[in-house]
């Protein structure tokens, strides 16, 4: 296999997938043998407790476009995909899931799609329904986050966390420090692209129930998602997130310092002193955090 200048390289991260993985494996394969593009599959064993990573030595040698990382420990999906990121020989690269649930084997078109649309920099599978374990939970956290995501990026974001996309490598390489080790990588990398004005589509897919147990936590990890979706507004845009409490704040506190002059013959009672300089406090530092972004070299 040629060893520069690929097309695509697809990263998989694996971490119990051993029922499944080699049929993902021929999956894609079929796939992109069809498309005619020069390719690889970076496949990462994220030391998995069952037989994922002999699945995967037999398919390294059935298969020279694939290319077997294992890790020594577990170290999350995020890791996983930041270092197959890294490692990557294409000038596209393709995040995806070893579980059956996203059709890859639509890969192909949404490499022609960034081909096609130059000004375009990542293209994200949105999915049009929600298949994953514990509904009632996930629906909707997963609305909330993708709202106050969209909020705080300025945008619409038909799908904040889908696993199946392509994205410019070049475009993508100075914001996997940012990448977290868990499952929100991929929030973390639209948010990332919105952020500094980089492009994305989204392409409406299919996705079907996962084969295996899921390694997805309801509420730790719609936390986790949570916390992301903050720390990364407040990475790129602090003014967003801190100002509005801010000026809230002060706007109550002069409120009620005008009723307490009224009320109390000019004499301003400690909880309206105390709401007013938290306020201040809080705008002083969304400015400080604001200067400090916009004099950062990213």
């Amino acid at each position: 296999m040629e060893q520069h200048n690929l097309d695509v390289s697809i990263v998989l991260p694996c971490y119990n997938e051993e029922d499944h993985v080699a049929l993902e494996i021929e999956r894609i394969i079929a796939a992109m043998d069809a498309s005619g593009y020069r390719y690889e599959l970076i496949a990462i064993d994220d030391k998995s407790t069952d037989n994922t990573l002999a699945r995967l030595r037999e398919a390294e040698r059935k298969y020279p476009q694939v290319r077997v990382v294992a890790f020594r420990r577990n170290g999350g999906s995020g890791t996983a995909r930041r270092i197959g990121t890294g490692e990557a020989r294409g000038r596209i690269v393709v995040w995806t899931d070893a579980d059956l649930t996203y059709p890859n084997e639509q890969i192909p078109d949404l490499v022609a799609y960034l081909d096609e649309h130059p000004d375009v920099d990542q293209v994200v599978g949105a999915r049009t329904s929600e298949q994953g374990r514990h509904k009632l939970l996930r629906v909707p956290a997963k609305w909330f986050i993708r709202k106050l995501a969209e909020w705080l990026a300025g945008t619409k974001i038909p799908d904040l966390n889908s696993g199946l996309r392509a994205f410019r490598r070049q475009v993508a390489l100075p914001y996997l420090r940012l990448l977290p080790p868990g499952f929100s990588c991929v929030t973390t990398l639209t948010l990332a692209f919105l952020s500094n004005q980089h492009a994305i589509d989204y392409i409406p897919i299919s996705y079907a129930r996962r084969s295996g147990k899921s390694k997805f936590h309801p509420l730790r990890d719609a936390y986790r998602y949570l916390l992301q979706v903050l720390r990364m507004v407040m990475y790129f845009n602090p003014l967003k997130v801190l100002m509005p409490p801010a000026l809230w704040l002060m706007g109550i506190g002069v409120a009620k310092g005008i009723a307490d002059v009224v009320r109390y013959r000019f004499h301003l009672s400690t909880n309206t002193v105390l709401l007013f300089v938290t306020g201040l406090i809080i705008a002083a530092v969304a400015l400080l955090a604001d200067l400090f972004v916009r004099s950062r070299a990213d």
